[in-house]
């Protein structure tokens, strides 16, 4: 078979897997499941959000993070959809992806609706695909009372009793620049 058709079929057999990784992710969340979470994280992989609510470095203290999530966390439900996936040219060990998600969940007992994008780095150095680095960008996380008045509301995600503002689409810069030129 042509070299370059067996490298067009690895890149779709990674983008699959990582695809499944992403899903993996989502469900392991749902089932508050840290084992199942501890085999999708690389060694060195790092959490981060823009706001600074989930930081973590190592795999260890991702799922030390996850573990403190979980302990507010009643019921939840993740979906994730719009998966980008680029394999690195230079190294096929190696993916950048963007992922758009929504989730519904309780945290201390209060239902939530929420909206995220991730921007994620993904490795198969380990042996198969794993996030090496994932950062969550919350467009909202609202109570689900709250949803109708908070989506114009740039501080729109909450934290505990507290807003803070969301991470987009006011940091990305063709939006910030539509904005500015055609609605002030």
């Amino acid at each position: 078979m042509d070299n370059d058709i067996l490298k067009r079929i690895e890149v779709l057999e990674s983008k699959d897997a990582i695809r499944e990784l992403v899903s993996n992710y989502a469900e392991s969340c749902d089932r508050q499941d840290l084992k199942a979470l501890e085999k999708i994280f690389t060694e060195d992989a790092e959490f981060d959000s823009p706001n600074g609510s989930l930081k973590s470095k190592g795999k260890q203290s991702i799922l030390d993070m996850y573990h403190e999530v979980f302990l507010s966390r009643g019921p939840s439900f993740h979906w994730t959809h719009d998966v980008s996936i680029k394999i690195d040219s230079e190294d096929n060990q190696l993916a950048q992806g963007t992922v758009y998600s929504h989730a519904e969940t309780t945290r201390d007992g209060v239902a939530s609706l929420a909206a995220m994008r991730y921007d994620d780095i993904y490795s198969k150095k380990e042996g198969k695909w794993k996030f090496s680095k994932r950062t969550i960008n919350f467009f909202y996380y609202v109570k689900t009372e709250d949803y109708l008045e908070s989506l114009n509301d740039p501080m729109r995600v909450s934290m505990g009793e507290g807003k803070i503002a969301a991470d987009i689409p006011e940091s990305i810069p063709s939006w910030a620049e539509f904005q500015k030129k055609y609605k002030s």
